[in-house]
């Protein structure tokens, strides 16, 4: 579902000229394509449909959506051996026909899949990106907005490190417009109190939880997410978005993979926007680096 919703966004916003869908299962992958080639009389004529390995020659991107679903009550960490092992199988085959592909992850756990599909592919970092906190980036926006009451578009906020369950909402860092949005908040008569800045967070944090609950797994806002990203690639915008990457250091952690803003264009994630945390913040973004990279040191590849 999180693929074809990807597709199915992608064809809306008219971000690809070309999409094939691949899936173990041929009948659904048809199905899908179809379906979604029904609507593009209504989108961007876009051409899209079922196929094989073989067709992702010439692809300049392509999302990593397989491996196993989240079940309820299950963090996104407990998923990591059982999609390490669809990786080693898919990844060589999408290299052996598109070898010089950007691969966009978004498999969960997606930070530690993505370090993973860097390991397997042996691309540059650059090239193997993963989709990250840029949903939990939209939540936290799109929550701020209603609260505040402004669109989510005029919101410049933020959510770093692991997409889960250690993720640092960036409230520090959080605008609305140029003003910050405690103060914003308050010049319109909808102060951030305590108790709102919980609801907001447990909001954030436990959206995929209470989603997965109601009907089995989130989709919808991933795969729009993951069109987002594509549509910074193929137009080479140097967006900055919330996208997981291998990183240097980060809190004193070096060599992990995690969500911070970079540019995205052309060449995939391009530099970072280093940002100015307070002292709770840093500490929490050191913590969540190191759950994440002692998880992606336990996988041998």
């Amino acid at each position: 579902m999180v693929g074809s919703c990807a597709a199915f966004a992608m064809v809306m916003r008219g971000v690809a000229s070309e999409i094939v869908l691949i899936d173990r299962n041929e009948k659904l992958a048809v199905a899908q394509a179809q379906d979604i080639l029904h609507g593009t009389p209504f989108a961007a004529p876009t051409r899209i449909w079922a196929g094989s390995y073989a067709d992702l020659a010439d692809a300049d991107v392509v999302v990593l959506s397989a491996g196993v679903s989240q079940e309820p009550g299950e963090s996104r960490l407990h998923l990591l051996e059982r999609n390490a092992k669809v990786f080693g199988a898919v990844i060589p085959s999408v290299l052996a026909h598109a070898p010089r592909t950007l691969l966009l992850v978004t498999s969960n756990p997606v930070d530690v899949m993505t370090d993973i599909a860097r390991r397997i592919s042996g691309l540059p970092p650059e090239r193997v990106i993963g989709s990250g906190t840029v949903l939990d980036t939209a939540r936290f926006r799109a929550l701020l907005g209603e609260h505040v009451g402004v669109s989510p578009k005029s919101v410049h906020a933020y959510v770093l490190g692991e997409h889960g369950d250690s993720e640092v909402l960036w409230w520090s860092g959080a605008n609305v417009g140029n003003v910050g949005v405690q103060a914003m908040a308050e010049q319109l008569n909808r102060p951030i109190d305590p108790a709102a800045r919980a609801r907001i967070e447990d909001a954030v944090r436990r959206a995929a939880y209470r989603i997965i609950d109601g009907k089995g797994a989130t989709w919808f806002g991933i795969g729009s997410g993951l069109a987002r990203i594509v549509q910074a690639i193929a137009t080479d915008e140097k967006a900055l978005l919330s996208i997981s990457t291998a990183t240097d250091i980060c809190e004193g952690i070096s060599d992990v993979t995690l969500s911070l803003p970079r540019i995205v264009g052309a060449s995939g994630a391009g530099a970072c926007l280093v940002p100015k945390l307070d002292q709770e913040e840093r500490a929490a973004l050191q913590r969540s680096a190191e759950i994440l990279k002692e998880a992606a040191d336990s996988v041998h590849i």
